[in-house]
C-alpha cells in the first residue's frame, strides 16, 4: 500500500534527577557533597532509508519516545543518558510540525541520521551546588521535562523529470518504455494510483523519471486523484506535459496542456516556473499538424512526438532529456528556516492577588527555579527564597502590596512572608 502523509507522536526522553548524597569513607570524618547529576534525556532521530518507497508503515500513527536518563549516582558519577530512538523513513520525508505545518527537517540524503527532538538536560547532583559558604547543600535539580509533539511526515518523491498530464494519457505506458519500470497500464482513468519511478539510461547518461498519477481540472483544489500528489513534483528539475495528441478521448490537446499549466501555477508558482518540454503521444493513433504547431507556440519549448505503444520517437525523447537535465542544477533539499518551538522566557514571572494580602508567583522563571530545587526542604527552600530576593521577585510582591504576615503560593507550598 502506498501512503505518502501520515501523522505520528514523538517523545524525547526527560532528564534524570541529580540527587542529594555526602561522601562516608572509613576514617574520613567529614566527607563533602558527592551527589551525582542525571543523565540526560534520549534524542529522536530520522534517517533515510533508500529500500522504503512509503510511508505505509505509520500507518496507524505509531508513538515514539526515547528513554528518560537515570538519576545521578553518588560520587559524583553521572546517570545514564536515555537511548535514543532513530526512525527509518523514505529519502525525501518532509517532517513538519502537525500544528503549525513548521518545516523541521527535510530528510533527503539516506544514511545520516538527523536530530529533530533533543532530549531533557539531566539535573544537577548537590555537589554542584556547593560554594564556600554553602559547603554540604542538601538539595539538588530535578532533570528537565521534554513535551510529546505530534508530528506530519510528507513524502515527496526525489526524481529528475516529473511526467504529467490528464488520466490515460499514456505516461505509464510511456514510463515502462524509457525505463524498466512496470506500472500497472489498463485503457481506463485513473489507471496509477501511486506515483511511480522509473531509471532511463540513455548515451551513458542515466536519469529518474516519476509517473505522477493523472491530474484534471481543478487538481489544485482537491478533484481528482491528482491533487493527491502534486507535492511529488516540487523536487522534480524537468517536467514533461505528456499530451494525448490524437485527441482520442474527445479533448482537445491545447486545451489540457493550457488546464495543466493553470492546475500547476494554482498549487505553486515554483511548479509553474520549472523547465518543461511537451511530449505528444499517441501520434500513431493519428492527430491534427496544427495542434503541435499550437503547442510549440504556446508552450515556447520543445514538442517531441512519439507513440509510446509502438516506442516510435522514444530514442529521440530520452535524448532530449538528458539533454535538456544537462543544464539544470541538480536535485537539491529544500530551502527552508527550520520551525523552532516556542521557548519559554526563564526570566519570566506572575503575581495574581488571589485574596487580601495572598499572593500567587508563577511563570517560567518560577518553574525554572522549582525544578532545580526540592522545595519541601528546608535548606533547599531558603536558596529558593534568596534567589527570589535576587531576581526582585520579593521587591515586585512587595510593590503589589505584600505586607509581613502575608502568604505567598508557588506552586504547591505557601510561605509566610516576614521582613
Amino acid at each position: 500500500m502506498f501512503l505518502d502523509t501520515a501523522t505520528i507522536y514523538c517523545k524525547a526522553g526527560n532528564g534524570g534527577d541529580g540527587i542529594v548524597n555526602f561522601h562516608r569513607e572509613k576514617y574520613v570524618q567529614y566527607g563533602g557533597p558527592d551527589g551525582g547529576d542525571g543523565g540526560n534525556g534520549g534524542n529522536i532521530y530520522f534517517i533515510g532509508d533508500p529500500s522504503m518507497d512509503t510511508l505505509s508503515f505509520f500507518k496507524h500513527g505509531p508513538h515514539f519516545q526515547a528513554s528518560d536518563g537515570e538519576k545521578g549516582e553518588k560520587r559524583n558519577k553521572t546517570g545514564k543518558s536515555g537511548n535514543s530512538v532513530t526512525i527509518k523513513v523514505p529519502c525525501g520525508t518532509v517532517i513538519k510540525d502537525a500544528e503549525s505545518n513548521g518545516i523541521l527537517a527535510d530528510i533527503f540524503e539516506p544514511g545520516t541520521p538527523i536530530l529533530v527532538f533533543r532530549g531533557g538536560k539531566g539535573g544537577a547532583g548537590n555537589a554542584r551546588f556547593a560554594t564556600p559558604t554553602r559547603r554540604s547543600p542538601g538539595f539538588s535539580e530535578l532533570g528537565e521535562s521534554v513535551e510529546q509533539h505530534k508530528v506530519k511526515l510528507e513524502l515527496k518523491i526525489i526524481a529528475d523529470i516529473g511526467l504529467v498530464g490528464f488520466p490515460n494519457a499514456g505516461k505509464s505506458t510511456l514510463l515502462s518504455v524509457i525505463s524498466a519500470a512496470r506500472p500497472k497500464i489498463a485503457d481506463y482513468h485513473f489507471t496509477t494510483l501511486t506515483p511511480n519511478l522509473g531509471v532511463v539510461n540513455i548515451d551513458n547518461t542515466a536519469f529518474v523519471v516519476a509517473d505522477i498519477p493523472g491530474l484534471i481540472e481543478g487538481a489544485s483544489a482537491g478533484a481528482g486523484l491528482g491533487y493527491m500528489f502534486l507535492r511529488h513534483i516540487e523536487r522534480v528539475r524537468l517536467i514533461a506535459h505528456v499530451i494525448d495528441i490524437s485527441g482520442s478521448e474527445d479533448r482537445d490537446p491545447v486545451d489540457d496542456y493550457n488546464i495543466i499549466r493553470k492546475e500547476l501555477r494554482q498549487y505553486s508558482e515554483k511548479l509553474a516556473n520549472l523547465p518543461e518540454i511537451v511530449v505528444a503521444n499517441k501520434i500513431d493513433i493519428g492527430f491534427d499538424s496544427s495542434a503541435i504547431k499550437k503547442l510549440k507556440e504556446i508552450s515556447n519549448t520543445d514538442v517531441i512526438e512519439i507513440s509510446a505503444s509502438t516506442t516510435s520517437g522514444i530514442t529521440n525523447l530520452k535524448r532530449v532529456m538528458a539533454l535538456k537535465l544537462k543544464d539544470l542544477p541538480a536535485v537539491k533539499p529544500l530551502e527552508f528556516v527550520p520551525f523552532e518551538y516556542e521557548k519559554k522566557d526563564k526570566t519570566e514571572f506572575n503575581i495574581t492577588i488571589e485574596q487580601s494580602n495572598v499572593f500567587r508567583v508563577s511563570g517560567a522563571m518560577i518553574e525554572e527555579y522549582a525544578r532545580r530545587v526540592v522545595l519541601s526542604d528546608y535548606e533547599s527552600f531558603r536558596w529558593f527564597q534568596k534567589a527570589l530576593r535576587e531576581r526582585g521577585v520579593i521587591e515586585k510582591l512587595k510593590e503589589a502590596g505584600l505586607v509581613t504576615g502575608g502568604t505567598v503560593r508557588i506552586q504547591d507550598i505557601e510561605f509566610e512572608y516576614t521582613e
